[in-house]
């Protein structure tokens, strides 16, 4: 919708095909029903890729604040939330409606339910399209259709399909921003812990977050896994810090001093939700007061907290992954209009490219920003 807006204001000809029965299905179930539209601290450091200077150029073109400009243009109250998250007041089908208010006035046309079935290049330049609603041709083609995340809102590999039909490679596609299972016997362990939530800092492969992590039914979850997710290949560990920010052995030896009988488990509970001080305390062996232990054993439950090593067996999977890392190859792809290098008028934009933001409203500035520089120039 952005690049169709931009390439219309140009005057352009342009028409969109989506197989959806409603434009806009991701934008209206995100943030909460809020959207998160954009994040205010958006760069090129808070994305994964292949190669990472690769979004630089279109997130440098169209940025967080002219987004913001365009939905204050339409009077949509919106507010900041954590880490410089956005979100509408309302409802995230204030988006969805200031988009196709915008490719109306710019004279865009848009067909619902009409599913592409074929893309062929034309002799002499172009790309005919055969659809379930008839034929068409054109002299560009953007591909937006996203990546497998969410099936059941329709997401498929489309995009990818075409990229191999015209020679383009594709870098490995996998779930991101998705909850981690563990297996069953652990699960079978965690099982008191389900619906717990506290803040964590959550590490794996050179990367860290700090938010809420969540202990569900299915594994473990909340915005620091969903983050995590993405650097964590299958087989490895990641390491988690539950309230990182409190030194949690020196509040113990402090709580010792100051009341040795109290029972340790009711002292790891002034810190952590009750179940988990009680689930720490039963997995290291420890009980009795505070006056009992040890400095070594208050350091052994203190890493149990804070040097928590777990090993999942996987992740939930496309079903409820809000992303797809990996996608068409950048180097395939110029930067400055995300046309195709060896195919003159196809252009790649959004989530299909190997660009994946992290959670927060990265992956929509990554869909306005490639979607706006592509329309500057298909």
């Amino acid at each position: 919708m952005m690049c169709a807006i931009r390439a219309g204001q140009r005057g352009r000809r342009v028409l969109i095909l989506d197989h959806a029965a409603a434009p806009g299905e991701k934008i209206r179930i995100s943030g909460g029903g809020r959207c998160n539209f954009t994040n205010i601290h958006a760069g090129p450091k808070n994305f994964l890729s292949a190669n990472p200077h690769f979004a630089r150029s279109a997130l440098a073109r169209f940025t967080p604040k002219d987004f913001i400009a365009m939905v204050e243009r339409h009077g949509i109250a919106w507010h900041e939330k954590t880490l410089g998250q956005l979100f509408c007041d309302e409802s995230a089908r204030a988006i969805i409606h200031m988009l196709t208010g915008e490719m109306k006035d710019a004279g865009v046309e848009m067909r619902l339910r009409t599913a592409v079935e074929t893309v062929d290049p034309r002799v002499g330049g172009g790309f005919r399209l055969r659809t379930n609603e008839g034929d068409f041709e054109s002299s560009s083609l953007v591909v937006a259709t996203g990546g497998k995340s969410i099936p059941k809102m329709g997401a498929t590999g489309f995009a990818y399909r075409v990229a191999e039909q015209f020679g383009l490679p594709v870098v490995e596609t996998r779930p991101g921003l998705v909850p981690l299972t563990l297996d069953p016997m652990y699960l079978q362990r965690l099982a008191p812990l389900s619906g717990i939530s506290a803040p964590a800092e959550i590490r794996s492969n050179g990367a860290a977050f700090r938010e809420a992590l969540l202990v569900t039914h299915r594994g473990l979850s909340g915005p620091a896994i969903l983050q995590i997710s993405s650097y964590w290949r299958e087989g490895e560990e990641i390491v988690i810090s539950v309230e990182p920010d409190i030194d949690i052995f020196a509040r113990l030896k402090a709580a010792r001093q100051a009341n040795g009988r109290i029972a340790v488990q009711t002292a790891l509970a002034e810190i952590l939700p009750k179940r988990l001080a009680q689930h720490v305390v039963e997995e290291e062996g420890v009980s009795g007061n505070l006056a009992d232990q040890s400095d070594k054993r208050l350091q052994q439950l203190a890493a149990a907290v804070q040097q928590w090593h777990v090993k999942p067996s996987g992740s939930e999977g496309y079903r409820t992954a809000e992303v797809t890392l990996g996608g068409i190859d950048t180097n395939c792809l110029d930067s400055k209009t995300m046309q195709a290098k060896a195919v003159p008028g196809l252009y790649f934009i959004g989530e299909c490219v190997d660009v994946t933001g992290w959670l927060g409203g990265y992956n929509f500035q990554w869909a306005w920003a490639s979607g706006h520089v592509a329309g500057e120039v298909v």
